[in-house]
């Protein structure tokens, strides 16, 4: 019997984690990424319930404890930097500190989960599916620089902005719901010395104007900063460059005090630099014909609704 074909688009979180169990059960796997190589930054995540048992099935449990950011607690300051409030039972990002919930960033999962695949995996970086056509045994499938080839099976795990969903569901526009707002996020050096801390700055009047956390054993920091907008994303993300995105968060955060002048400073040369929509993806089904929907492409949660 001949090995099942299967193409995986997006090598972030769910493309690796699936790739790694289908390259265990027998599957012929190939991971494509339109990225040049394994994207850096994003948010801190958890890692929680039944994905505790799955990473420790993978034999992954224990590296990706030496990577979690061990947060003890949060604080939140006003614009002089005065303390407002601090717990060491909670934080903004990581949850109740109780749990056994293992938080960790974004990038660095994703480097323990394509390092844990078989040789069997092929990875193509820098490249991207341009169409997909259907048939009853096989999806032949082209890309924008590699030669063409068939599957059995494409598996879209690209992101709630997924090319692979909109070749074959349709615009984005048609699943996409927004939330109200964008999160920039980026990596600053630990100037301030947090020690395994989250500080929240509260702005004039109660509003939110940020996040800084320790991340790798106290080495750097990663900011958080958000906008409310109901502006769509096709306008906010689709009609500006990196170098708008970062402007306009500038532009927003003009009048900030505390400490966010400076963060926004290292925002502009930050090379892991994120901008995205606070959004969630609903959809009547996950799979259409040999084509399937996993994670983010399907069934987005984003920062804010968990």
């Amino acid at each position: 019997m001949p090995t099942t074909r299967v193409l995986i688009s997006g090598a972030s979180i769910a493309g690796p984690a699936l790739a790694y169990w289908l390259d265990r059960y027998g599957f012929q796997v190939t991971v494509v990424e339109r990225a040049a190589g394994p994207r850096p930054g994003g948010q801190a995540i958890d890692v929680r319930g039944p994905a505790l048992e799955v990473c420790e099935r993978m034999g992954v449990l224990e590296e990706i404890r030496a990577r979690r950011t061990g947060l003890r607690g949060m604080s939140v300051v006003d614009d002089a930097g005065r303390e407002l409030f601090r717990t060491t039972g909670h934080t903004a990002s990581g949850g109740d500190l109780s749990r056994p919930d293992i938080e960790i960033l974004r990038d660095d999962l994703s480097s323990v989960l394509l390092a844990a695949g078989g040789d069997g995996i092929e990875y193509l970086f820098g490249d991207a599916i341009a169409s997909l056509a259907q048939g009853p045994d096989e999806v032949a499938v082209t890309f924008h620089r590699g030669r063409p080839r068939t599957f059995d099976i494409v598996v879209a795990a690209d992101g709630v902005h997924s090319s692979t969903r909109a070749l074959v569901f349709g615009p984005e526009e048609n699943f996409i719901r927004h939330l109200g707002g964008y999160l920039g996020v980026w990596t600053a050096p630990n100037y301030l010395g947090l020690d395994r801390w989250q500080v929240i700055y509260e702005m004039s009047g109660g509003v939110a104007g940020g996040i800084v956390m320790s991340v790798r054993d106290n080495t750097e920091a990663r900011v958080y900063v958000g906008i409310e907008s109901d502006e769509p994303p096709a306008r906010i993300l689709g009609s500006r460059t990196v170098s708008e995105q970062k402007q306009l968060l500038a532009d927003r955060y003009k009048d900030a005090r505390w400490e966010m002048p400076r963060l926004l400073e290292y925002m502009w040369g930050a090379p892991d630099f994120h901008f995205d929509v606070l959004a969630q993806i609903h959809m009547d089904r996950w799979s259409r014909g040999r084509v399937a929907l996993l994670g983010d492409a399907g069934y987005c949660g984003s920062p804010m609704a968990g």
